[in-house]
């Protein structure tokens, strides 16, 4: 259903060395760069499935902010890789919130979770939902 998902930074190289790692864990490969059209940089990771998820200066030139109730997850492929995730992002100045990393009882069941924020305050998640 989505193409893709952007958030904004405030500091593209912190950013890219944060995304580099953190994505690794899902088997993304570094950020492809790229200069848009008005001058601004932008992060480019690509998953295998053709989901996209870019970091770019905002092109307004204001200062990169946070959604309030805003949550960007990416799905795991165990319980193992949901604490990876979290932990390589808090170990690359990620911040664990919420509850630590593990089984939730949701509407779809007990699955497992994991919250952090990026270093530009962007709240995200690592996810896996048993077959």
């Amino acid at each position: 259903m989505l193409f893709h998902t952007m958030v904004g930074s405030n500091d593209i190289e912190r950013s890219k060395r944060f995304y580099d790692k953190v994505l690794g864990v899902l088997g993304v490969s570094g950020a492809t760069l790229n200069i848009s059209n008005s001058g601004h940089t932008r992060l480019f990771y690509r998953h295998g499935n053709g989901t996209r998820f870019i970091v770019t200066q905002p092109i307004n030139n204001e200062a990169a902010t946070v959604a309030n109730g805003s949550t960007v997850a990416f799905l795991c492929d165990s319980p193992e890789q949901v604490k990876q995730f979290h932990d390589v992002a808090v170990a690359n100045g990620g911040t664990s919130i919420e509850a630590p990393p593990g089984s939730r009882k949701t509407a779809l069941g007990v699955i497992e979770l994991a919250y952090f924020r990026d270093p530009d305050g962007h709240k995200l998640c690592g996810i896996h939902i048993p077959a």
